[in-house]
Protein backbone atom coordinates (compact mmCIF):
# COMPACT_ATOMS: atom_id res chain seq x y z
CA UNK A 1 0.00 0.00 0.00
CA UNK A 2 1.14 3.52 -0.75
CA UNK A 3 2.00 5.86 2.13
CA UNK A 4 0.37 9.30 1.97
CA UNK A 5 1.32 12.71 3.39
CA UNK A 6 1.49 12.49 7.17
CA UNK A 7 -0.06 14.62 9.89
CA UNK A 8 1.93 14.77 13.15
CA UNK A 9 0.01 12.68 15.70
CA UNK A 10 1.05 12.03 19.29
CA UNK A 11 -1.81 10.16 20.97
CA UNK A 12 -1.58 6.42 21.50
CA UNK A 13 -5.31 5.67 21.31
CA UNK A 14 -6.73 5.41 17.79
CA UNK A 15 -9.83 7.59 18.27
CA UNK A 16 -7.73 10.24 20.00
CA UNK A 17 -5.48 10.22 16.93
CA UNK A 18 -8.58 10.73 14.78
CA UNK A 19 -9.44 13.81 16.86
CA UNK A 20 -5.87 15.11 16.55
CA UNK A 21 -5.90 14.77 12.77
CA UNK A 22 -9.30 16.48 12.49
CA UNK A 23 -8.15 19.41 14.62
CA UNK A 24 -4.91 19.66 12.67
CA UNK A 25 -6.95 20.14 9.49
CA UNK A 26 -9.22 22.67 11.27
CA UNK A 27 -12.43 20.75 10.69
CA UNK A 28 -15.45 21.77 12.75
CA UNK A 29 -16.32 20.31 16.14
CA UNK A 30 -19.44 18.72 14.66
CA UNK A 31 -17.34 17.00 11.98
CA UNK A 32 -15.03 15.69 14.69
CA UNK A 33 -17.97 14.28 16.64
CA UNK A 34 -19.47 12.61 13.56
CA UNK A 35 -16.20 11.14 12.27
CA UNK A 36 -15.30 9.69 15.66
CA UNK A 37 -18.78 8.19 15.90
CA UNK A 38 -18.48 6.39 12.56
CA UNK A 39 -14.93 5.18 13.22
CA UNK A 40 -16.05 3.75 16.56
CA UNK A 41 -19.11 2.14 14.95
CA UNK A 42 -16.94 0.58 12.24
CA UNK A 43 -14.57 -0.94 14.81
CA UNK A 44 -17.40 -2.26 16.96
CA UNK A 45 -19.17 -3.74 13.94
CA UNK A 46 -16.09 -5.86 13.29
CA UNK A 47 -15.74 -7.05 16.91
CA UNK A 48 -13.04 -4.53 17.88
CA UNK A 49 -10.59 -5.53 15.15
CA UNK A 50 -8.02 -2.83 14.42
CA UNK A 51 -8.77 -0.96 11.15
CA UNK A 52 -5.19 -1.46 9.92
CA UNK A 53 -5.93 -5.18 9.78
CA UNK A 54 -9.04 -4.60 7.67
CA UNK A 55 -9.66 -3.28 4.20
CA UNK A 56 -12.05 -3.22 1.25
CA UNK A 57 -14.09 -6.25 2.31
CA UNK A 58 -14.70 -4.94 5.81
CA UNK A 59 -15.49 -1.39 4.73
CA UNK A 60 -17.94 -2.67 2.12
CA UNK A 61 -19.58 -4.99 4.66
CA UNK A 62 -20.03 -2.11 7.12
CA UNK A 63 -21.50 0.24 4.51
CA UNK A 64 -23.81 -2.50 3.24
CA UNK A 65 -25.01 -3.07 6.80
CA UNK A 66 -25.80 0.65 7.16
CA UNK A 67 -27.70 0.77 3.87
CA UNK A 68 -29.54 -2.55 3.96
CA UNK A 69 -30.16 -3.28 7.64
CA UNK A 70 -30.08 0.15 9.27
CA UNK A 71 -31.72 1.86 6.30
CA UNK A 72 -29.66 5.05 6.57
CA UNK A 73 -30.10 7.83 4.04
CA UNK A 74 -27.72 8.39 1.13
CA UNK A 75 -26.20 11.42 2.87
CA UNK A 76 -25.57 9.44 6.06
CA UNK A 77 -24.03 6.64 3.97
CA UNK A 78 -21.66 9.14 2.34
CA UNK A 79 -20.83 10.64 5.72
CA UNK A 80 -19.78 7.24 7.10
CA UNK A 81 -17.68 6.57 4.00
CA UNK A 82 -15.96 9.96 4.33
CA UNK A 83 -15.13 9.21 7.98
CA UNK A 84 -13.54 5.87 7.08
CA UNK A 85 -11.61 7.44 4.23
CA UNK A 86 -10.27 10.04 6.66
CA UNK A 87 -9.35 7.31 9.15
CA UNK A 88 -7.33 5.31 6.66
CA UNK A 89 -5.74 8.19 4.79
CA UNK A 90 -4.89 10.69 7.51
CA UNK A 91 -4.68 8.62 10.69
CA UNK A 92 -3.48 5.18 9.58
CA UNK A 93 -1.64 6.84 6.66
CA UNK A 94 -2.65 4.21 4.15
CA UNK A 95 -3.66 4.97 0.59
CA UNK A 96 -6.89 3.29 -0.46
CA UNK A 97 -7.04 2.72 -4.21
CA UNK A 98 -9.79 0.16 -3.61
CA UNK A 99 -12.11 2.87 -2.28
CA UNK A 100 -12.72 3.95 -5.88
CA UNK A 101 -14.38 0.59 -6.42
CA UNK A 102 -16.83 1.12 -3.56
CA UNK A 103 -20.04 2.55 -4.93
CA UNK A 104 -21.53 5.62 -3.31
CA UNK A 105 -25.32 5.90 -3.18
CA UNK A 106 -27.14 8.39 -5.33
CA UNK A 107 -28.47 11.16 -3.16
CA UNK A 108 -32.14 11.98 -3.40
CA UNK A 109 -33.05 15.59 -4.11
CA UNK A 110 -35.84 16.69 -1.80
CA UNK A 111 -37.62 20.00 -1.86
CA UNK A 112 -37.17 22.05 1.32
CA UNK A 113 -40.14 22.51 3.61
CA UNK A 114 -41.33 26.11 3.69
CA UNK A 115 -43.80 27.68 6.10
CA UNK A 116 -46.24 30.39 5.10
CA UNK A 117 -45.86 33.83 6.66
CA UNK A 118 -49.05 33.18 8.61
CA UNK A 119 -47.70 29.92 10.03
CA UNK A 120 -44.43 31.61 11.00
CA UNK A 121 -46.29 34.41 12.77
CA UNK A 122 -48.37 31.85 14.67
CA UNK A 123 -45.26 29.85 15.51
CA UNK A 124 -43.58 32.96 16.94
CA UNK A 125 -46.60 33.60 19.16
CA UNK A 126 -45.86 30.33 20.97
CA UNK A 127 -42.20 31.18 21.65
CA UNK A 128 -40.78 33.56 24.22
CA UNK A 129 -37.57 35.09 25.56
CA UNK A 130 -34.34 33.76 24.03
CA UNK A 131 -36.17 31.13 21.98
CA UNK A 132 -38.29 33.81 20.31
CA UNK A 133 -35.16 35.85 19.56
CA UNK A 134 -33.39 32.86 18.02
CA UNK A 135 -36.40 31.96 15.88
CA UNK A 136 -36.83 35.52 14.59
CA UNK A 137 -33.08 35.76 13.99
CA UNK A 138 -33.07 32.61 11.85
CA UNK A 139 -36.06 33.73 9.81
CA UNK A 140 -34.93 37.35 9.63
CA UNK A 141 -31.39 36.64 8.40
CA UNK A 142 -31.34 33.11 6.94
CA UNK A 143 -28.68 31.98 9.38
CA UNK A 144 -28.21 28.36 10.35
CA UNK A 145 -28.93 27.63 14.01
CA UNK A 146 -25.30 26.92 14.90
CA UNK A 147 -24.24 30.17 13.21
CA UNK A 148 -26.64 32.13 15.42
CA UNK A 149 -25.50 30.36 18.58
CA UNK A 150 -21.85 31.10 17.71
CA UNK A 151 -22.41 34.86 17.45
CA UNK A 152 -20.15 37.05 19.55
CA UNK A 153 -20.79 40.63 20.61
CA UNK A 154 -18.30 41.99 18.08
CA UNK A 155 -20.27 40.34 15.24
CA UNK A 156 -23.23 42.70 15.73
CA UNK A 157 -22.75 46.04 13.98
CA UNK A 158 -25.71 48.17 15.02
CA UNK A 159 -24.64 51.44 13.29
CA UNK A 160 -24.40 49.68 9.91
CA UNK A 161 -27.23 47.24 10.68
CA UNK A 162 -25.19 44.17 9.75
CA UNK A 163 -24.39 40.83 11.35
CA UNK A 164 -21.19 38.99 10.48
CA UNK A 165 -21.21 35.21 10.45
CA UNK A 166 -17.70 33.96 11.25
CA UNK A 167 -16.50 30.70 9.75
CA UNK A 168 -19.88 29.48 8.59
CA UNK A 169 -20.25 26.33 6.56
CA UNK A 170 -17.11 25.87 4.48
CA UNK A 171 -15.15 28.09 6.92
CA UNK A 172 -16.44 31.21 5.16
CA UNK A 173 -17.39 34.59 6.66
CA UNK A 174 -20.37 36.51 5.32
CA UNK A 175 -22.34 39.63 6.18
CA UNK A 176 -26.10 39.67 6.71
CA UNK A 177 -28.69 42.34 7.26
CA UNK A 178 -29.63 43.10 10.86
CA UNK A 179 -33.44 43.39 10.86
CA UNK A 180 -34.67 46.59 12.49
CA UNK A 181 -37.46 44.56 14.10
CA UNK A 182 -34.84 42.73 16.19
CA UNK A 183 -33.04 45.75 17.65
CA UNK A 184 -34.93 45.79 20.95
CA UNK A 185 -34.74 42.01 21.43
CA UNK A 186 -31.03 41.93 20.63
CA UNK A 187 -30.26 44.83 22.95
CA UNK A 188 -32.15 43.08 25.76
CA UNK A 189 -30.20 39.88 25.11
CA UNK A 190 -26.90 41.78 25.12
CA UNK A 191 -27.82 43.38 28.45
CA UNK A 192 -28.47 39.91 29.87
CA UNK A 193 -25.20 38.55 28.44
CA UNK A 194 -23.31 41.55 29.82
CA UNK A 195 -24.61 40.87 33.32
CA UNK A 196 -23.16 37.34 33.15
CA UNK A 197 -19.88 38.65 31.71
CA UNK A 198 -19.59 41.27 34.47
CA UNK A 199 -20.04 38.58 37.16
CA UNK A 200 -17.45 36.37 35.48
CA UNK A 201 -14.95 39.20 35.42
CA UNK A 202 -15.71 40.43 38.94
CA UNK A 203 -15.14 36.95 40.36
CA UNK A 204 -12.49 35.99 37.80
CA UNK A 205 -14.57 32.85 37.36
CA UNK A 206 -14.61 31.96 33.68
CA UNK A 207 -13.81 33.17 30.20
CA UNK A 208 -15.33 32.25 26.86
CA UNK A 209 -13.85 29.61 24.58
CA UNK A 210 -11.83 31.01 21.68
CA UNK A 211 -10.70 29.71 18.29
CA UNK A 212 -7.30 28.05 18.71
CA UNK A 213 -5.42 30.65 16.66
CA UNK A 214 -6.98 33.57 18.55
CA UNK A 215 -6.27 31.95 21.93
CA UNK A 216 -2.63 31.56 20.92
CA UNK A 217 -2.17 35.12 19.65
CA UNK A 218 -4.41 36.90 22.18
CA UNK A 219 -4.61 34.72 25.30
CA UNK A 220 -6.68 37.24 27.28
CA UNK A 221 -9.25 37.90 24.53
CA UNK A 222 -11.63 35.40 26.13
CA UNK A 223 -12.04 37.76 29.07
CA UNK A 224 -13.10 40.74 26.96
CA UNK A 225 -16.64 41.87 26.18
CA UNK A 226 -16.30 41.99 22.34
CA UNK A 227 -15.42 38.26 22.30
CA UNK A 228 -18.26 37.31 24.63
CA UNK A 229 -21.15 35.16 23.41
CA UNK A 230 -24.42 36.83 22.47
CA UNK A 231 -26.12 33.66 23.78
CA UNK A 232 -24.02 32.46 26.76
CA UNK A 233 -24.89 29.42 28.86
CA UNK A 234 -26.00 30.02 32.44
CA UNK A 235 -23.29 27.71 33.78
CA UNK A 236 -19.62 27.45 32.95
CA UNK A 237 -17.77 24.20 32.30
CA UNK A 238 -14.20 22.97 32.67
CA UNK A 239 -12.22 22.77 29.45
CA UNK A 240 -10.74 19.29 29.17
CA UNK A 241 -7.63 20.48 27.34
CA UNK A 242 -6.61 23.42 29.55
CA UNK A 243 -8.39 22.61 32.82
CA UNK A 244 -9.69 26.18 32.93
CA UNK A 245 -13.27 27.32 33.50
CA UNK A 246 -14.93 28.36 30.23
CA UNK A 247 -18.30 29.81 29.38
CA UNK A 248 -19.80 28.13 26.32
CA UNK A 249 -22.68 29.40 24.18
CA UNK A 250 -26.16 27.87 24.37
CA UNK A 251 -26.56 24.41 22.88
CA UNK A 252 -29.04 23.75 20.10
CA UNK A 253 -31.09 21.18 22.04
CA UNK A 254 -33.04 23.66 24.15
CA UNK A 255 -34.16 25.64 21.12
CA UNK A 256 -35.02 22.53 19.13
CA UNK A 257 -37.30 21.35 21.94
CA UNK A 258 -38.93 24.78 22.21
CA UNK A 259 -39.42 24.89 18.43
CA UNK A 260 -41.08 21.47 18.36
CA UNK A 261 -43.42 22.42 21.21
CA UNK A 262 -44.36 25.71 19.53
CA UNK A 263 -44.98 23.94 16.21
CA UNK A 264 -47.42 21.53 17.86
CA UNK A 265 -49.22 24.32 19.68
CA UNK A 266 -49.44 26.32 16.45
CA UNK A 267 -51.12 23.36 14.74
CA UNK A 268 -48.42 23.10 12.07
CA UNK A 269 -48.45 19.56 10.67
CA UNK A 270 -45.49 19.92 8.31
CA UNK A 271 -42.21 18.21 9.25
CA UNK A 272 -40.66 21.58 10.04
CA UNK A 273 -37.40 22.00 11.97
CA UNK A 274 -35.44 25.11 12.96
CA UNK A 275 -33.71 24.87 9.56
CA UNK A 276 -37.14 25.41 7.97
CA UNK A 277 -36.90 29.04 9.04
CA UNK A 278 -33.84 29.42 6.79
CA UNK A 279 -35.70 27.83 3.87
CA UNK A 280 -38.67 30.12 4.51
CA UNK A 281 -36.40 33.17 4.61
CA UNK A 282 -34.98 32.35 1.17
CA UNK A 283 -38.34 31.48 -0.39
CA UNK A 284 -40.11 34.57 0.91
CA UNK A 285 -37.23 36.80 -0.24
CA UNK A 286 -37.46 35.30 -3.71
CA UNK A 287 -41.22 35.82 -3.80
CA UNK A 288 -40.70 39.48 -2.87
CA UNK A 289 -38.54 39.97 -5.97
CA UNK A 290 -35.07 39.66 -4.45
CA UNK A 291 -32.32 38.69 -6.91
CA UNK A 292 -31.33 35.01 -6.75
CA UNK A 293 -27.61 35.87 -6.52
CA UNK A 294 -28.24 38.15 -3.55
CA UNK A 295 -30.04 35.27 -1.85
CA UNK A 296 -27.08 33.02 -2.69
CA UNK A 297 -24.72 35.44 -0.93
CA UNK A 298 -26.97 35.77 2.10
CA UNK A 299 -27.27 32.00 2.49
CA UNK A 300 -23.55 31.45 1.91
CA UNK A 301 -24.03 28.95 -0.92
CA UNK A 302 -20.88 28.27 -2.93
CA UNK A 303 -22.89 27.06 -5.93
CA UNK A 304 -25.84 28.95 -7.39
CA UNK A 305 -27.50 25.65 -8.28
CA UNK A 306 -27.99 25.03 -4.56
CA UNK A 307 -29.93 28.28 -4.25
CA UNK A 308 -31.93 27.63 -7.42
CA UNK A 309 -34.04 25.03 -5.58
CA UNK A 310 -35.95 27.95 -4.06
CA UNK A 311 -37.09 29.14 -7.49
CA UNK A 312 -39.14 25.95 -7.77
CA UNK A 313 -40.44 26.12 -4.22
CA UNK A 314 -41.20 29.82 -4.57
CA UNK A 315 -43.28 29.33 -7.69
CA UNK A 316 -45.39 26.64 -6.01
CA UNK A 317 -45.90 28.71 -2.85
CA UNK A 318 -46.33 31.95 -4.77
CA UNK A 319 -48.86 33.07 -7.36
CA UNK A 320 -48.89 30.01 -9.58
CA UNK A 321 -52.47 28.69 -9.69
CA UNK A 322 -53.80 25.36 -10.79
CA UNK A 323 -55.92 25.45 -13.99
CA UNK A 324 -58.60 23.64 -11.97
CA UNK A 325 -59.13 26.78 -9.89
CA UNK A 326 -59.98 28.80 -13.00
CA UNK A 327 -63.04 26.59 -13.52
CA UNK A 328 -64.53 27.70 -10.23
CA UNK A 329 -64.09 31.45 -10.38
Amino acid sequence: MKTVTTIPLHSTKLLDRVKEAIRYKHYSASTEQVYVYWCRSYIRFHQLRHPKDMGSVEVTAFLSYLANEKGVSASTHKQALAALLFLYKHVLRIDLPWLNAIGTPRASHRLPIVLSKEDISTLFSHLSDVHLLLATLLYGTGMRLNEALNLRVKDLDFPNQTITVREGKGKKDRSLMLPVALLDLLNAQLAFANSIWAKDRAGNVAEVALPANIARLYPTAGQTWPWYWVFPQARYTIDAASGRNVREHLTDRSFQRAFTTAKVRAGINLAATPHTLRHSFATHLLQSGCDIRTIQELLGHADLSTTMIYTHVGSIHGNTRSPLDSLYK
